[in-house]
């Protein structure tokens, strides 16, 4: 199975802090990845060097074949865009534009928008009829299906999210769930940062960070 990123003996120090040390991680293509780990464990530092926000100290990430270490900031700005789905616990919609048209922004950062495909995309998300709605005008749990239509409208190869039900009641929480799991069972690369370890025990394999440190990687099947 193809590797679709690979971290070898990943290290971030910022001054006298070591928020990753020695990270060795690998993702195969179509595997449903959780990291777990307290408040200062490194979470936040792994997801967003993976998203390509921010570079390691040492070490090397390998995306979809290509060493995006040391890249620049403009390069790895066109990695994110073309290769990375983002879905933040936080939501991060355009208030003034319309659900349609915050899926329609991340189409026209990447190539050109398409308003069809768009809707089709939110359709997929049970949000035909709220197309229209102001992210004031959604639910909770409509707001975070938005932004999982913004971060597949262009296809990635790998799809990351942060704390994605973090903010989210049990019954939006176990519909965006529903989403996830059949994106994973249609083949879709999903990285998921979460507290919950109901969440954690969808994913193929579970990443336990700590200090900084790997402490443990477990199988669903363990």
């Amino acid at each position: 199975m193809k590797t679709i990123l690979e971290m070898r003996d990943v290290s971030k120090i910022y001054g006298p802090v070591k928020a990753l040390q020695n990270i060795d991680l690998s993702v195969a293509q179509g595997e449903w990845i959780a990291i777990m780990g307290p408040s200062g464990s490194g979470k936040t530092t792994a997801i967003n060097i993976i998203a390509c926000m921010d570079k390691p100290s040492s070490g090397s990430v390998i995306l979809d074949g290509e060493d995006i270490s040391h890249l620049s900031a403009e390069e790895l700005t066109g990695i994110r865009r073309n290769k990375i789905g983002l879905i933040f616990q936080q939501f991060h919609l355009v208030p003034y534009l319309t659900a349609l048209e915050n899926v329609m922004v991340a189409q026209y950062y990447h190539s050109m928008a398409d308003e069809k495909e768009a809707l089709q995309v939110l359709e997929r998300m049970g949000l035909g009829n709220r197309a229209k709605h102001l992210p004031r005008q959604l639910s909770g749990g409509e707001q975070q299906r938005v932004c999982i239509a913004r971060a597949l409208i262009n296809h990635p190869s790998l799809i990351l999210a942060d704390e994605p039900t973090g903010n989210l009641d049990e019954a939006n929480e176990n519909l965006v769930m529903d989403i996830f799991r059949q994106l994973h069972e249609a083949g879709s690369t999903l990285i998921v940062v979460t507290h919950d370890s109901g969440v954690a025990e969808c994913a193929d394999k579970t990443v336990v960070l700590g200090h900084g440190h790997l402490v443990r990687i477990t199988s669903r099947t363990q």
